[in-house]
This record gives C-alpha cells, sequence and structure tokens, in this order.
C-alpha cells in the first residue's frame, strides 16, 4: 500500500506559488549580479582626474558616464522601478531648478545655461544613479568594497607624494588628457598635503574619510577580520594623508559615532541620549565660555588658528551677502568683502549654496537631506544587516553635515556626496524581521553566510 503525503497529492505536481512583481515589488528576490556597470564606470570616473575636451565644453570623466546614464535612470525612476517616488527625491530636483533659474535671473541664459546643467547632471544624475541601481545591501556593499578598493590601488601614489610633495599621478595621467590643475601648498610637520586625483587635497581627505562607517560595516559582514581592518586602515591613512583638519575632524566624529554605538548597543535610547549631550555640550559652550560653538570648533580642532579665524570671517560677510541677496543669491559672482580678504573662496558648503541660491534654494537642499534621513532613521523592523549598513549610512551623512561647515564640495566631491545620500534610499524599501528568540539569521539579501545574532542586535 503506497503511502501519500497529504499535503502533496500525487495526481497533482507541487507548483511554487508566482509572485507579481507589479504587484509587489518588494517581494521579489533580486539575483546577486553584483555591482552595475554605469556604478563602477561612474566610481572609476570619480578618481580619474582627467579634463576632456568635448567642443566648448570641459568635461571629466564621471561627468561623461552622468550625461549618457542621465536619461535612463530618469526614466527607471519616473517608472518607480527605483522604488517609490519620495518627497526628497522631488525637493532636490526642485533645489536644482531653482539654482537654475536663479542663474538665468543673475546672469541671462545664456552665461547659465552651462553651469545650471552641469550643477543638474552632477547633483540629480549622480543621486538618480544610486536610487537606481543600489537597491540592495548587497548593491550597498559591494559599492563601498569598491571604491576601497580603488583607494587601495591609489595608495602609492598618494604616499610617494606624501613624503616627496611630487605629483605622480596627475603627471602620469596628464600624458593622455588633460587634468586637474595642480595645487602647490605649504608643508605641514614636514610632511605633503597629499591631492591625490582630486582638485584640492581637501576634496581628497574628504572623499577618503566620508567612507570610514561605511567599510566598517560593509566589511564585517563579509570578510574576515584582518581583512576589515586592512580595508579600515586603508580609509583613515589616505584621509590622513590629506593633512587637512576637516577630514580628520570627520574621522574623529565617525570614530566616536560607532563606538557609542558599540559600548550602547544594549541601550535602545542610546541616541536620543547623544542627542541630550550634544544639546549640553552646546550649551555649555555658549554660556559657559566667551566664545560661541563655531569659534571653539575653530580655536581647537584645526591644524592652523590662523586658517580657522579666516573662516570665520568669510561666514561673517558671507551671511550679510545672504542678507542683501535673499531670494535668488549672486549665482556664480563675486561676493563683497573687505580688501585685505583676497581669496574668494568659501570654506562651508552650507553658506555658499545660500549665497548663491538664495535662501529657497538652500532652504530646498537642507529640507530634502534631512527629510530623507529621518525617514530612514525612523525606519522600523529591520534585518540586522539592513540595520547596520542604516547605522553606518547615517554616521557617513552626519559627517558630511559637520565636514561641510568648513568645506566646500565641489566636482567630484560634490558628485559623491549626492550619489552617497542616494545609495540610502533603498532602506526605505527593504522589508525586514526582528529575530526575538536570537537564532540564526540568513544574510540572504547580503549573500553572505549566516550569522549569529543576538536579541539587542535586532532592534532597530
Amino acid at each position: 500500500m503506497t503511502t501519500v503525503h497529504r499535503y502533496q497529492p500525487v495526481d497533482r505536481p507541487f507548483r511554487k506559488p508566482e509572485i507579481s512583481a507589479k504587484a509587489a515589488p518588494e517581494m521579489v528576490a533580486q539575483p546577486n549580479h553584483g555591482l552595475a556597470l554605469p556604478v563602477k564606470l561612474f566610481l572609476v570616473g570619480l578618481v580619474l582626474p582627467w579634463i576632456i575636451p568635448f567642443g566648448s565644453l570641459n568635461l571629466s570623466a564621471y561627468r561623461i558616464v552622468l550625461l549618457v546614464a542621465f536619461v535612463p535612470c530618469s526614466v527607471l525612476w519616473m517608472q518607480g522601478r527605483a522604488g517609490r517616488i519620495r518627497l526628497p527625491d522631488l525637493g532636490l530636483t526642485l533645489f536644482h531648478l531653482w539654482a537654475a533659474v536663479g542663474l538665468v535671473v543673475v546672469h541671462g541664459i545664456g552665461p547659465a545655461i552651462q553651469p545650471g546643467g552641469m550643477l543638474f547632471i552632477e547633483g540629480m544624475g549622480s543621486y538618480l544613479m544610486a536610487r537606481c541601481f543600489i537597491r540592495t545591501p548587497d548593491d550597498f556593499r559591494s559599492m563601498v568594497m569598491f571604491v576601497s578598493k580603488l583607494l587601495v590601488c591609489l595608495l602609492p601614489f598618494c604616499l610617494y607624494e606624501w613624503l616627496t610633495g611630487q605629483k605622480p599621478l596627475l603627471t602620469i595621467l596628464g600624458t593622455i588628457f588633460p587634468t586637474v590643475e595642480i595645487t602647490r601648498m605649504y608643508p605641514r610637520m614636514g610632511l605633503w598635503r597629499v591631492q591625490g586625483p582630486f582638485s584640492h587635497s581637501i576634496l581628497y581627505g574628504v572623499f577618503c574619510a566620508s567612507l570610514l562607517a561605511l567599510v566598517c560595516r560593509a566589511s564585517s559582514f563579509r570578510y574576515n577580520g584582518f581583512t576589515a581592518v586592512f580595508f579600515t586602515s586603508v580609509v583613515v591613512g589616505s584621509a590622513v594623508l590629506s593633512m587637512s583638519s576637516a577630514p580628520i575632524a570627520g574621522l574623529a566624529l565617525q570614530i566616536a559615532l560607532l563606538t557609542w554605538d558599540r559600548l550602547l548597543r544594549g541601550f535602545p535610547g542610546r541616541w536620543k541620549l547623544l542627542w541630550a549631550v550634544a544639546i549640553l555640550g552646546i550649551g555649555a559652550i555658549e554660556f559657559g565660555s566667551n566664545q560661541t560653538p563655531a569659534q571653539f570648533y575653530v580655536s581647537h580642532f584645526t591644524f592652523e588658528q590662523q586658517t580657522g579665524w579666516y573662516r570665520m570671517w568669510i561666514w561673517e560677510y558671507g551671511t550679510a551677502s545672504v542678507e542683501r541677496h535673499p531670494i535668488f543669491g549672486i549665482g556664480l559672482g563675486d561676493w563683497m568683502r573687505p580688501g585685505w580678504m583676497v581669496s574668494d573662496s568659501i570654506d562651508n558648503f552650507w553658506l555658499i549654496l545660500a549665497m548663491r541660491h538664495g535662501i529657497p534654494g538652500v532652504t530646498l537642499m537642507v529640507l530634502s537631506w534631512f527629510g530623507l534621513w529621518f525617514a530612514i532613521a525612523r525606519r522600523k523592523v529591520l534585518e540586522p544587516v539592513v540595520a547596520s549598513y542604516r547605522t553606518a549610512y547615517l554616521i557617513c551623512m552626519a559627517s558630511f553635515v559637520f565636514v561641510g561647515a568648513t568645506v566646500h564640495f565641489w566636482g567630484a566631491t560634490y558628485a559623491w556626496f549626492f550619489f552617497l545620500g542616494g545609495a540610502g534610499a533603498w532602506i526605505l524599501d527593504s522589508r525586514g524581521h526582528e529575530n526575538p528568540s536570537g537564532r540564526t539569521v540568513s544574510d540572504r539579501a547580503a549573500g553572505g553566510a549566516p550569522m549569529r545574532v543576538s536579541r539587542l542586535a535586532t532592534r532597530p
């Protein structure tokens, strides 16, 4: 007599239920095909210093990739293939449109077409590329590790530049196409500030430092301890080679936040406690010192206090410019300042947005980013790997906000900032579950091996 299992009758073969991708896109497993080719080309283009002439335009490598990919990425985004369209997406789009309108008002249509178009391509093009191609934990980790490997390739050239002051990377690549301008600065502590493939040593340092929290978390889920420490050390060492206070301060902030999260991982209210400590610290400086918090930071956390105080004067006259031109800003024009302030550079990303594009422009930018980041921070019930990446992403973004108060992001660093900002939006579309039993949770979405997760680690 044949025994038949009651859940699978012999007269009808078992069929796996089909799931409609249109009805429930978040439930369809995405196969692991590695990092998308457009993303790889874009990331490689960020560290190629070439300026390629194209008619009246001078295009860098990453701009060429963004120009080719912009229309396809826009179509995918509008079709909902990059997750649903969110308010921060629209806010950032409106910012770039407002900036273009402001440039037309200030300079006229002809002079505004090229800078307005490139600003849109660099910002929204980078953001949409990340929104479209960074959609899973595996995509996120692959992106972080790919950039880390690029830093490993750059490290020998940068170490040579750090010790000798020579620019081997720009010299070698300059034999093929023109490169960014070589900057010469005085050494610090007997060592030279590394420019690398970027326009300035500060930009190189910001680019490297921004990876610290991401590499710490991304490498720990796939690689062994030695490999994770190696990549983390490369990131830290590369940022230090810039010999710039802002990137090093960004490193210190990320290390402090990672340490805080590690030491208090069993306390669910650790981030609220940190906000309270920060507010108390700012209040103590404001009322218990003869310096403002900004002046305290400048006088204690910069290599050269003279440079820090010069930045305070930039803030003084920069905010006065915003008061005089509050709606459309001054565009790309010069700003009013005393004659002894010879340089026209503005070492404050958030201030220069208000100066160039007016208060509406900087408001759109700030509200869009903070709206995205707070939504990600409040996302509940995530897989442990996704929750870990979420923490690293938010720490990375916090360092950008912090460093942006003393550094202006332009060129490749501006595109990198927008790309990284968009690279965390997938967390809002992630479906996860809690693991109250503390049993093994499989990191299937990230392509990793099963890992042991504690009960406390699964809490959002």
